[in-house]
């Protein structure tokens, strides 16, 4: 018999994932706690669209709302649950889906920010995977419908990286990356931690302020003084990463230490990080979609941004040292989050902190 597996949130990453392992004929069962989004796939099933170069599918699936998950008790164990909901979600997602897992079952983090500890308070570190979506740029755009606003990367970039928590490779660890590799081009890495903690610099780049500006990800680029705040806050998670002893691989394609330097105002750097970026955002299509934090600030949801911006502040706190662009963007977030502010470049312009 094949693995049993779950999707536990079966928004944007999860559909997208998991639509492709039902597609090749995998044992998938999405459970997810939108109830309008669970009676969307049953109807209709889960519908993927790329914004060029794929040809739209749509597959039948099984969907469960999360009330209904108890019913697993009398059904064969899961053998592999893969925990894709938001980070404030992930200890409450993690113990549910727990007496549901097969004897040898484990828990895989598909999620952004650094959740493996999470999951490993609750089902221990020798049931814990993660694997990171790198550059997916995935939105649920309605019930049922997972939306990615690029092709495929495929060998141009490589979006899933799995990895074990000790750094070993192994066939669990390979039997993942075989089952991310059916929807996009996958590694199997021995460097879980550095390219973890490379996705949280990628995300404290841009997601935040996407949030807190309203802005796209191209219009944060082509502002000068924009860009030049998402090199210092790159700078200052890569030092507090690298502080941690963590080894970090390339951010947005760039050599860490070409942002940080950037960041500390480097000229060369600079430069160098400028014409990127510009590049980047001047290519067609480049940036015009809205990051994930983004986009649960326009639906009104709660943001990742203590799990992101705010875990960097946090964690250079421990090692004293001074981030002061990630806990200023983490304030102003959270500000407009709570209304008391308007999303409005002017939040970040009027710092005067590059």
């Amino acid at each position: 018999m094949g693995n049993r597996i779950a999707i536990i949130g079966a928004g944007a990453v999860g559909g997208y994932a998991g639509a492709h392992m039902a597609q090749a004929g995998e044992d998938v069962t999405f459970v997810d706690m939108w109830p309008e989004n669970v009676e969307a796939m049953r109807r209709n099933g889960l519908r993927i669209s790329h914004l060029k170069d794929v040809p739209e599918f749509t597959v039948p699936v099984r969907a469960i709302h999360l009330t209904e998950l108890q019913h697993v008790s009398k059904e064969r164990p899961f053998d592999i649950a893969f925990i894709c909901v938001k980070s404030y979600d992930t200890a409450w997602a993690t113990l549910m889906v727990r007496q549901y897992l097969a004897p040898n079952g484990f828990c895989v983090s598909l999620q952004n920010c650094m959740n493996e500890e999470t999951i490993a308070g609750i089902v221990g570190w020798g049931r814990t995977l993660g694997a990171i979506a790198s550059s997916i740029t995935v939105d649920l755009c309605e019930p049922g419908h997972v939306r990615r606003a690029a092709g495929k990367s495929g060998a141009a970039h490589t979006v899933f990286r799995v990895g074990e928590v000790h750094g070993r490779i192994t066939e669990r660890a390979q039997e993942i990356g075989r089952l991310t590799a059916l929807s996009d081009s996958t590694q199997v890495t021995s460097n879980l931690w550095g390219e973890r903690w490379s996705k949280l610099v990628t995300n404290a780049m841009a997601n935040g302020l996407s949030a807190c500006t309203g802005l796209v990800s191209r219009d944060i680029l082509l502002d000068d003084t924009l860009r030049q705040f998402t090199a210092r806050l790159g700078s200052e998670a890569i030092r507090t990463g690298q502080a941690l002893g963590y080894s970090l691989e390339e951010i947005h394609h760039i050599d860490p230490e070409v942002i940080a330097r950037a960041g500390e105002g480097d000229p060369e750097a600079r430069h160098a990080y400028d014409e990127h970026r510009l590049a980047e955002a001047r290519k067609p299509g480049g940036g015009a979609h809205r990051p994930s934090m983004g986009q649960d600030m326009v639906k009104g949801r709660r943001t990742e941004i203590e799990f992101l911006n705010g875990y960097i502040v946090d964690r250079a706190q421990e090692i004293s040292l001074a981030t002061p662009a990630n806990a200023a963007l983490t304030d102003i977030v959270k500000r407009v989050e709570r209304g008391e502010l308007q999303p409005d470049p002017k939040h970040i312009l009027g710092l005067r902190l590059n």
